[in-house]
């Protein structure tokens, strides 16, 4: 097994998702097996109970891991399937190194961060590699490793021309990195552990221009370069961020002053899509370099040149795009796209497999609310008109009853309007409240969620959920859902399948005991899990395109292999649907009857502006990806 560790410093930020995934893409392109780890240095367990205002999404597996959106990133670029071990945190190792020494298992021992919690990571790394993730039963050739974090002084930009002290760690990793230093550790003794030649190490930095002078600044990578080996790890490759090409004398000075080969020096300039950036890792031999450092090169072991045609196609496609869908995004959390990355990636995938240019008009729901006509009569309106000259309707899932009132008020607007919709998990219950309110005349009907109360309970906290326990007790992961209606347009969309697994997490879902009544008034639910009881897509057949689902499509999207339902959206969005139905069959082809979702594209790279205003706006470059 070879490991390459991708890790960053001077500011977070910088790209370490996207350059740890364009990595991935590279070595696979070059016809070898890769898998991708994510540490994350927080005690958290996993990312289920994080805010996204926070952290951004949060990322759901098959197995029903919440994790860390870099591993949609993952699986997006390299199209495999990761399991809740590749996202390795403080609190599983912690809680993995505590349960052993309750089992005895340390014999006494006084158990100690190093070596027992080193040893633990070092050990998990090397298990989960092995585990298969591209469908066969064959492990990985490569695993690609990315370390949360920052090394890197927090003032350095500020400073510097000043010495960095290695004396104190902490100052080399910035006070909010200092739960990553177990990992570093960890990590220095991985890199002997499995010596030369398995272990290369990227470190990405930044080459700042600042506006006073204009010239690309090289202090702040040489500090962090040299933080990162006062830390024990030494950078076989540099990867350099910069909004401009590298100049060559900027090169040979980073390569003079942190000793690493001008060959193997690479940089991540500012780029129209994410896209470009495994071509233009490519372009700069980042392969070789890699494969040189893993003693691959030349042996005959993998292709000296990486197949990257389809990404090549992809990326020029993209930025040849010209006529633009507008799809407004009602959500609570727009305040930072990340919150929806995979929503985004996935309108992104498929406006570009329709030759459409994605434009989405984010509007925040609790604008469209009542009160907010009285209290920010401007932002109001400003949402208003967003929806209203949007092309379609996507209201995403979401917690707690802030801005479902809004949420309420767009599906309605969609629907009375015949405008395309699509609500995903919240988005669909949204939906069941909105209709049985305006068309079955129950003006109580609500969820149990926001009114516990209520004696008209459309929606439901389902029998098997917790009440005192929030992490990881949702209904998660990859389920199946059965259709009901084979001339829906949901099925038609999925190749006419029989069946469809696709990945969940909530705990509501709509009140079983009503559904006859809403079937009755018109609304159909189309799609239902094994029971039968349990409603997971709604359609309004007399509608252009209204469609709910429980699940979250989004997930299973890929570049190459768009979500079935994120193409009727925009399909139906720029008058192709009737087209994409006929054809639906060869678009979204299945070996089987059976459809297990579809892997990820994007920008400007990682250039991501800060959303000004409470209404904004994204183009669909990608810009706004995390990284």
């Amino acid at each position: 097994m070879k490991y390459v560790l991708v890790t960053g410093g001077v500011v977070s930020g910088l790209g370490k998702g996207v350059t740890a995934s364009s990595i991935g893409v590279l070595l696979k392109a070059c016809g070898l097996r890769v898998t991708s780890i994510k540490i994350d240095p927080y005690l958290n367990t996993d990312a289920g109970t994080m805010s996204p205002f926070e952290h951004g999404e949060v990322f759901v597996l098959d197995d029903g891991g919440e994790v860390d959106l870099d591993l949609g990133n993952y699986e997006r670029f390299l199209d495999i399937k990761l399991t809740r071990d590749n996202n390795i945190t403080t609190g599983k190792i912690y809680q993995a190194v505590i349960d052993k020494e309750r089992r005895g298992d340390y014999l006494g021992k006084t158990v100690q961060v190093v070596p027992h919690i080193t040893n633990e990571i070092q050990e998990w790394i090397e298990r989960v590699a092995m585990n298969p993730v591209d469908g066969t039963d064959k492990p990985a050739d490569v695993c690609v490793i990315e370390l949360g974090g920052t090394i890197g002084k927090n003032d350095i930009l500020h400073h510097c021309n000043e010495p960095i002290s290695i004396h104190n760690n902490t100052a080399i990793l910035g006070a909010g990195d200092i739960e990553s230093m177990p990992f570093i550790e960890a990590l220095g003794q991985f890199s002997y552990r499995v010596g030369a030649g398995n272990f290369c190490l990227v470190h990405v930095s930044l080459v700042p221009v600042l506006n006073v002078v204009g010239e690309q600044k090289t202090k702040p990578t040489q500090h962090s370069v040299r933080g990162l080996r006062g830390l024990g790890l030494m950078p076989d490759i540099l990867a350099c961020r910069s909004t401009e090409p590298l100049e060559e004398n900027v090169k040979l000075k980073l390569s003079q002053f942190c000793q690493v080969p001008v060959s193997n020096i690479v940089n991540l300039h500012d780029v129209t899509n994410i896209w470009h950036i495994p071509l233009l890792l490519r372009d700069q031999r980042a392969h070789e370099a890699i494969l040189r450092v893993l003693g691959l090169w030349c042996v005959g072991k993998v292709s000296q040149e990486p197949k990257l045609s389809e990404w090549t196609e992809r990326a020029s496609k993209f930025d040849k795009l010209k006529s633009p869908v507008r799809i407004a995004m009602v959500g609570k959390y727009t305040g930072i796209s990340d919150s929806y990355l995979s929503i985004l990636k996935a309108l992104l995938h498929a406006s570009v497999a329709l030759d459409r240019k994605l434009v989405v008009d984010w509007v925040p729901s609790c604008d469209l609310e009542d009160s907010a006509a009285k209290e920010t009569p401007d932002a109001y309106e400003k949402a208003w008109d967003l929806l209203k000259g949007a092309n379609g309707v996507l209201v995403p899932g979401g917690f707690g009853d802030r801005g479902v009132q809004g949420k309420i008020l767009a599906a309605k607007y969609a629907r009375e309007k015949n405008v395309p919709y699509l609500g995903i998990c919240l988005g669909m219950q949204i939906a069941v409240i909105e209709y049985a309110r305006s068309v079955m005349n129950l003006c109580g009907a609500n969820s149990t969620e926001f009114d516990p109360a209520t004696k008209t309970p459309c929606v439901i906290f389902m029998p098997e959920g917790s009440t005192t326990h929030m992490g990881a007790t949702m209904r998660l992961g990859s389920r199946r859902t059965f259709f009901q209606v084979n001339n829906c347009k949901s099925a038609k969309l999925y190749a006419n399948a029989n069946y469809v697994d696709e990945r969940h997490r909530h705990r509501y879902e709509v009140n079983p005991d009503m559904v006859s009544e809403f079937e009755k008034a018109g609304l159909s639910f189309v799609g239902r899990d094994e029971s039968g009881r349990r409603m997971e897509i709604i359609e309004l057949p007399a509608h252009r395109f209204f469609v709910g689902t429980q699940f979250h499509p989004e997930f299973n999207s890929r570049p190459g292999k768009p979500s079935p339902l994120f193409l009727g959206l925009i399909a139906a969005s720029s008058g192709q649907l009737e087209h994409l139905l006929q054809r639906s069959s060869g678009t979204v082809s299945s070996p089987s009857r059976c459809i297990t979702g579809t892997s990820a594209k994007s920008n400007k790279l990682f250039k991501k502006k800060p959303l000004n205003g409470l209404v904004t706006t994204y183009f669909g470059n990608g810009s706004s990806i995390h990284i």
